[in-house]
């Protein structure tokens, strides 16, 4: 496979093989090439009774890279490797030269704990499937961390996939859950949803269930299982949010979770979905688009919704008065992904809490200070 698939497969590689670098920076924000390289690495250097004492998901706007350091440096008593993911990376490159944590860093990888594997998450740049469309502040972005962490750590770029790497994902899927989907259909799978990884994932399962016992799938299976069921749950969810009718929203919220298996996996799904769909709108809101036309010239390759949602996703845009009012939705998701993510009690109650505030009228501060990029950052 292409640019997309080659920096993971890779990194896949050095981690069946035990090659491991004591750290590395996974550069760019496409979810899906990061949830292979996270999965990779649990699955095999994290087991499941072990998980509480050697695994640590930490976020550097709320713990200092000097705490961070200390625990990989640390060993654990209770299990003999640990594994850190360590997100919000952009933190060292804001206010200040950060001298001291760099020094800090470069102590660690000069003699670091050979018991421990430290993970950076850069998912606050977007590298495109041509990195010649790289935008040039992504491109300032990716050289400082090349510069700094790029001297002790294994960089892997997360780029988006293109169309082309997209089919030969869907062939080689279908090769092995031994099912036979025709050209057409997998054209207008990846076509229908921009050759978005996640997204065709998600679909594929759904598909291959369908299927069945015939185990072969149609383009007339992808009409109907996938855009129907888009243009049902998603859209007609965000319709509902952006037109603030909460009874109506709260409805198609629990359609989709009784249509899912309520599990994690799933819950991020949905979330991602919501925090596209409004990056989406902020894009059309501020480059003033006003129909589908316009709207391929405005959306990036990657991200675009399907061509049958362009009008719906512009009129719910067009509900919302200001930048201000899409970028408090998106911290409201931020934060829902970050409850999710620490294992609450009752994920449909994080999600029910979401829509009804998504839906609500906004209040003056009663969001925190998280960032609108930080969930599935797509600019």
């Amino acid at each position: 496979m292409g640019a997309g698939f080659a920096a993971t497969d890779r990194f896949l590689a050095e981690v069946k093989e035990n090659r491991l670098r004591a750290g590395y920076v996974l550069v760019g924000d496409d979810v899906f090439l990061y949830e292979r390289c996270r999965r990779a690495v649990l699955d095999t250097l994290v087991p499941v009774d072990l998980r509480d004492f050697c695994l640590s998901d930490l976020d550097l706007a709320e713990t200092s890279i000097f705490e961070a350091l200390d625990r990989a440096q640390t060993p654990s008593l209770m299990a003999p490797f640990q594994v850190l993911f360590i997100r919000n990376l952009k933190t060292l490159y804001t206010r200040g030269a950060k001298k001291e944590e760099f020094a800090a860093l470069s102590a660690y990888f000069k003699s670091p704990n050979p018991q421990a594997l430290v993970i950076f998450v850069a998912d606050h740049l977007r590298i495109p499937s041509d990195p010649r469309r790289m935008d040039m502040q992504d491109k300032d972005r990716y050289e400082r961390i090349r510069d700094t962490l790029g001297d002790w750590c294994g960089l892997v770029e997360l780029a988006r996939v293109d169309e082309a790497d997209a089919l030969k994902w869907i062939a080689a899927e279908a090769k092995r859950r031994e099912v036979v989907v025709d050209q057409d259909a997998a054209r207008e799978l990846a076509d229908a949803l921009g050759a978005d990884m996640m997204l065709i994932a998600s679909e594929m399962e759904k598909l291959v269930l369908y299927a069945g016992a015939k185990q072969h799938v149609t383009l007339g299976d992808v009409e109907t299982m996938v855009l129907a069921a888009k243009q049902r749950s998603l859209y007609e969810l965000t319709d509902a949010i952006s037109a603030k009718d909460r009874a109506r929203a709260l409805s198609l919220l629990h359609g989709l979770l009784n249509a899912s298996d309520g599990g994690e996996d799933s819950a991020i799904g949905h979330l991602y979905m919501l925090a596209r769909t409004f990056r989406q709108m902020l894009v059309i809101l501020e480059k003033n688009v006003r129909d589908s036309r316009a709207i391929w010239q405005a959306l990036w390759q990657g991200f675009r919704m399907p061509p049958f949602a362009a009008e719906d996703v512009i009129r719910q845009a067009r509900r919302y008065k200001s930048r201000r009012e899409l970028t408090r939705a998106l911290r409201l998701i931020a934060r829902a992904d970050l409850e999710l993510r620490s294992q609450p009690p009752d994920k449909r109650l994080v999600l029910e809490r979401l829509v009804l505030e998504l839906a609500g009228e906004a209040k003056v501060g009663a969001v925190g200070g998280l960032s609108p990029q930080y969930a599935f950052s797509d600019f």
